[in-house]
């Protein structure tokens, strides 16, 4: 079954140039990148994105992780397209806490835990085909991916554009 998942190689990740490793280990999926930018994550974007996330402790220090606030300001945002994307992407990726994810996993390799318990763990990958959705269409418009894989509608304001339905 054809899926998507959003992919978010983080702040700490483009600081320490793993942008191609991390790459490289996704090229293991065989799945095709549907869509790609580098994006400035704002404060709005950041808590929209870990919104399930508001009420724990740590939840400011993980904002500003994702907005750079210790690294680069940048994110590299992707969408990877095909069967069985999300476990793959995710398997790839190892668990969320580095300290617990394979050494030879992508956070296992790569990642850390702050002396303020932050997981600076170089990647995000969506958990679920919901939680996908919701990521993709907070990060990317539909003129963004080169496959429809949500329904949109034309709006006419001061120029034509597609939004998401």
């Amino acid at each position: 079954m054809n899926q998507q998942t959003l992919i978010l190689i983080k702040p700490d990740g483009l600081k320490k140039s793993l942008t191609g490793n991390v790459l490289t280990r996704l090229s293991e999926t065989k799945l095709d990148i549907v869509a790609s930018k580098i994006v400035k994550v704002s404060r709005e974007l950041a808590e929209q994105h870990y919104i399930m996330l508001k009420d724990k402790p740590f939840f400011d220090e993980l904002l500003k992780y994702l907005m750079g606030e210790y690294h680069k300001k940048k994110v590299m945002a992707l969408v990877y397209w095909g069967d069985d994307a999300i476990k793959k992407v995710r398997q790839i990726c190892g668990s969320t806490n580095p300290e617990e994810a394979d050494p030879v996993s992508i956070r296992g390799a790569y990642g850390r835990i702050t002396t303020k318990g932050v997981y600076e763990n170089i990647i995000h990958a969506s958990a679920n085909e919901a939680e996908a959705e919701r990521e993709i269409k907070l990060w990317f418009q539909p003129d963004d991916v080169i496959i429809d894989m949500y329904p949109s509608k034309i709006v006419k304001d001061k120029c034509e554009r597609r939004i998401w339905a």
